[in-house]
């Protein structure tokens, strides 16, 4: 009997920790600071496009999109077509990925990020508020603030860079479906990567 309790309990403090946002509906708010201590809170970006994507330095697949310039080449495509792109570091303090924010700052530098802020989210407060489970998992919100794409960055959920060149891109195909006004064909997938080191 207590061994039940404690599984519901757990189960019960799980679901209040993740929320899992929904496509269509209002993409959750958030308030965190940059690595370079800026304020940085959805709000500010009304009237735009904004591309989240949780980061982990150390993750293979995250690895597989930097190593490559993947990751780079499509933040540099989108942010020049007038998104805002926000990476995410969920990583914990003493937990793989974790890095202070003169760290943060030194290894987006190292890696070419063209990212527009690179968001330092110690608390994993904007993780689980998103349901953000693996690096990199991926999100699109519109100039409405509406959540219209989450899940992988594409279909091959390999950590090799070669098959990068097959795969179908989930998240610049909803963005510039977006963009054109023209219904998003996947609106959601199955993110892959490493866990979220919260």
């Amino acid at each position: 009997m207590k061994k039940t309790l404690l599984v519901l309990a757990t189960t019960l403090i799980s679901s209040f920790a993740f929320a899992d946002a929904k496509i269509g509906s209002p993409a959750p708010e958030f308030s965190v600071t940059d690595a370079q201590g800026k304020p940085q809170n959805l709000k500010d970006y009304k009237g735009k496009y904004v591309i989240l994507e949780w980061y982990n330095k150390d993750c293979p697949y995250v690895r597989k999109h930097y190593d490559s310039g993947n990751m780079q080449k499509i933040q540099s495509e989108l942010t020049g077509k007038g998104a805002v792109w926000l990476t995410v570091v969920s990583s914990a303090k003493g937990k793989q990925g974790y890095m202070t924010p003169g760290e943060t700052i030194t290894n987006g530098t190292k890696e070419g990020s063209k990212a527009s802020a690179i968001l330092i989210d110690e608390s994993g407060t904007m993780g689980k508020a998103y349901g953000a489970k693996t690096t990199p998992h991926m999100y699109l919100i519109d100039p409405q603030g509406t959540l219209r794409y989450a899940g992988a960055i594409d279909s091959d959920d390999s950590s090799d860079k070669k098959t990068i060149a097959t795969a179908q891109n989930y998240i610049l195909a909803a963005t510039n479906s977006a963009m054109k006004g023209e219904k998003i064909a996947k609106e959601t997938s199955k993110p892959y990567g490493c866990s979220v080191k919260y």
